[in-house]
């Protein structure tokens, strides 16, 4: 398993929608200069900052710039709409990435489980053929039991789920039964951890994102997981580092979480960073 960082780890730099924008916004240039400072040697680069918003000329340069630093690419997107997944399968190719991450759910679709198995059956022999996995994520709509009947009805070895340690909780699954339905099928970790705590007046409870290592998530019981069920895939961190008063503020801390992150996960042994 190799270690990464992903543009949703430097979300608050990247832009969250309803929020007001930094005065640097991320670029791709810039997540991956954050990876050469952090040493390591993945980046996915998701819809929150989208590599089909660059042209051609602009990918090839920042694939150069990858490849000039020994980075792996990893791409991501949002959606399963049929020219969705095209456009992005090609521009996995062109990053030589491994995988392609999407979410069912998209701005404009929210499929039913039937729907989203006929889209995904259509879409699996081009990805067959361009030798890239396409990565489900598990989201907060649908429970793990409903995302392995999904990839188990369209019956292609080139189309799998993107683990999220914490996305589930949205819909009360733990990642323990989120690994027993979904381990065997895992292209793609999302390493989030978080704590949970009752609220001041004893009526509910919040969760909030922590530095990896640092929260209620046992990550070596997640590697270990996926080691027996013989997947050997990427770790990618992801934060939900929450706002502070000022965006300066909470884009600082979640450049300090990232960093303080990696150092917790170098230190586990099925971790190649």
């Amino acid at each position: 398993m190799k270690l990464g960082i992903s543009s949703y780890t430097y979300a608050w730099s990247a832009g969250v929608p309803g929020y007001p924008a930094g005065l640097h916004p991320l670029t791709h240039e810039g997540l991956l200069e954050r990876a050469v400072a952090l040493s390591v040697p993945v980046v996915q680069i998701a819809d929150n900052l989208p590599l089909d918003a660059l042209d051609k000329a602009e990918r090839r340069v920042l694939a150069r710039c990858a490849r000039d630093h020994g980075l792996e690419i990893e791409v991501g997107t949002r959606g399963i709409e049929a020219e969705t997944l095209r456009r992005n399968l090609d521009i996995a190719v062109e990053f030589g990435s491994p995988i392609l991450r999407t979410l069912i759910d998209s701005p404009v679709q929210r499929p039913t489980p039937q729907e989203a198995v006929a889209a995904l059956r259509q879409a699996a022999p081009d990805f067959k053929r361009a030798g890239v996995a396409l990565a489900i994520e598990n989201h907060d709509r649908f429970r793990a039991a409903t995302l392995r009947e999904i990839i188990e009805d369209v019956g292609s070895e080139y189309v799998g789920i993107c683990l999220d340690t914490a996305n589930s909780l949205g819909c009360g699954e733990g990642i323990d039964q989120v690994l027993d339905a979904l381990a065997e099928r895992v292209v793609n970790l999302h390493v989030k951890d978080f704590i949970v705590r009752r609220l001041p007046h004893n009526k509910g409870f919040i969760v909030e994102g922590s530095p990896a290592g640092q929260g209620q998530l046992s990550i070596p019981a997640v590697l270990e997981k996926l080691r027996q069920a013989g997947r050997d895939v990427n770790a990618i961190l992801e934060l939900w580092a929450p706002p502070e008063a000022a965006l300066e503020a909470s884009i600082a801390r979640e450049e300090a979480w990232a960093a303080e992150s990696v150092r917790y996960l170098r230190t586990l042994a099925l971790l190649r960073t």
